[in-house]
């Protein structure tokens, strides 16, 4: 099946909705919030819109999961020739097991952000999925936050998200290559950290390593599943991120 081609077409009609003249529009995506191992990474690309008019990215620019490794590693150079700026902020497994994967997903978008080192304010900021974490975070900073536009599938759909994914991607797999130089034993220059069923059968031989995700159901051995305990609060439930606790091989094959 052929890739989507993202378009430049949300961006523009962000840029719009600003206002004409200069514009900044940031693409945001995540890689690595279902590993078992090693940190995620949040690219942000960020695109100069003048009036409308945005220089176009590199051809081949697709969603990173549907985009070979090689690939990949040849598009950052174009990527980062082409955008206004880009780069990739970083939340350690500490910080997951402190903080959560959602917290530690915003404070590595916010790391990324600032990374920009951008020479005005960005003026929106298109982020993949359905859950606005930025907006808080952002305006917690004590200046006006940017628009956050939220949308599903971005990175198949919106080039800069697109982008922006494939710096995240490349730059996580490098960083887990280099974590396997620390401990082979994981596999983490095959798997990349996520729970292959080599990956979780050196779990439990070898117990878990520092960059491991600790606060995670890690091995291959099955949970324990509790009772099933009614309901009795009238409240609503708190949103979240939904967390599945089994886990299935990977038998070679390669996620985010």
């Amino acid at each position: 099946m052929t890739a989507a081609v993202p378009t430049l077409e949300v961006e523009r009609a962000l840029a719009a909705r600003r206002g004409g003249g200069r514009r900044i529009i940031v693409g945001i995506d995540e890689v690595g919030r279902g590993a078992l191992a090693g940190p995620v990474a949040v690219g942000a690309c960020a695109l100069e819109v003048v009036d409308g008019v945005i220089a176009p990215l590199p051809e081949g620019v697709r969603d990173s999961k549907k985009v070979t490794a090689r690939r990949r590693e040849a598009l950052v150079v174009p990527i980062l020739d082409c955008v206004h700026a880009g780069a990739v902020g970083w939340a350690s497994p500490a910080e997951i097991d402190e903080l959560g994967i959602m917290p530690a997903l915003t404070r590595a978008a916010l790391r990324a952000l600032e990374a920009l080192e951008l020479d005005a304010a960005a003026d929106a900021i298109l982020l993949d999925g359905d859950v606005d974490v930025l907006t808080p975070a952002l305006a917690a900073a004590d200046h006006l936050p940017p628009l956050v536009h939220l949308q599903v599938s971005a990175d198949r759909d919106c080039a800069s998200v697109a982008a922006a994914s494939i710096l995240a991607k490349v730059a996580r797999d490098a960083r887990m290559v280099e974590l396997d130089a620390d401990a082979p034993r994981y596999c983490w220059a095959a798997n990349k950290g996520y729970g292959s069923a080599a990956h979780r059968e050196a779990i439990d031989l070898h117990g878990v390593h520092e960059h491991h995700r600790r606060s995670w159901r890690l091995g291959s051995r099955p949970a324990i599943t509790p009772r099933a305990v009614p309901v009795t609060t009238s409240e609503p439930a708190e949103a979240g991120v939904l967390w599945d606790d089994q886990w299935h091989p990977q038998y070679g094959k390669e996620r985010r």
